[in-house]
């Protein structure tokens, strides 16, 4: 198989789980979307000599980084706006929590969302992307056992978040014998 081949294949078979990997980490935002998984398939085929089998592991890996090139883009791009003065309210828009901004569960995001990015990351590529110890050495370009201990680390810390927060939270959200009788 020739490698526009190759990168063809590689395309249609993994272009919805780049763009739903891109998606989760940019809570949706289509058009910014849309334009980072274009980076990541434009990289894949200028580098498409160098797809291993298995690409998709490697796919988000280049991902990472164009996610980390956008943000950064996006970064100076708001200063930038908030430097003119153009803020989003003066043009009339609001920007407002989403409607699952209290779904079952939001204490876990929030836990995970207390981590390091970097332990984020691996968490989400385990359970989000469903990738194996050896395929996210390859999303995070380092070595089998570096992995496996940053995910292992990444867990013992996420469990001590939640650990930490969930005693006050369940005691919150647990209806008391009050307002069952009510």
């Amino acid at each position: 198989m020739s490698n526009d081949e190759t990168f063809a294949a590689a395309y249609r078979e993994h272009y919805w789980a780049v763009s739903r990997y891109v998606a989760r980490r940019l809570d949706g935002r289509t058009s910014e979307v849309e334009e980072v998984v274009a980076d990541v398939f434009t990289v894949a085929w200028r580098r498409r000599a160098d797809l291993p089998p298995s690409p998709l592991p490697w796919l988000y890996g280049v991902a990472r980084n164009c996610l980390a090139n956008a943000v950064r883009g996006y970064g100076r791009r708001r200063r930038l706006v908030d430097r003119l003065g153009n803020d989003e309210t003066a043009h009339g828009r609001h920007v407002v929590d989403s409607p699952d901004a209290e779904a079952p569960g939001a204490w876990v995001h929030d836990a995970l969302a207390r981590l390091s990015p970097a332990d984020q990351e691996v968490l989400r590529l385990t359970a989000w992307e469903e990738l194996g110890v050896d395929e996210v050495a390859v999303a995070l370009g380092c070595g089998r056992r570096a992995a496996a201990m940053r995910l292992h680390r990444a867990r013992r810390r996420l469990r001590a978040e939640i650990d930490r927060t969930q005693p006050a939270g369940a005691a919150a959200a647990a209806p008391t014998e009050e307002h069952r009788h009510g």
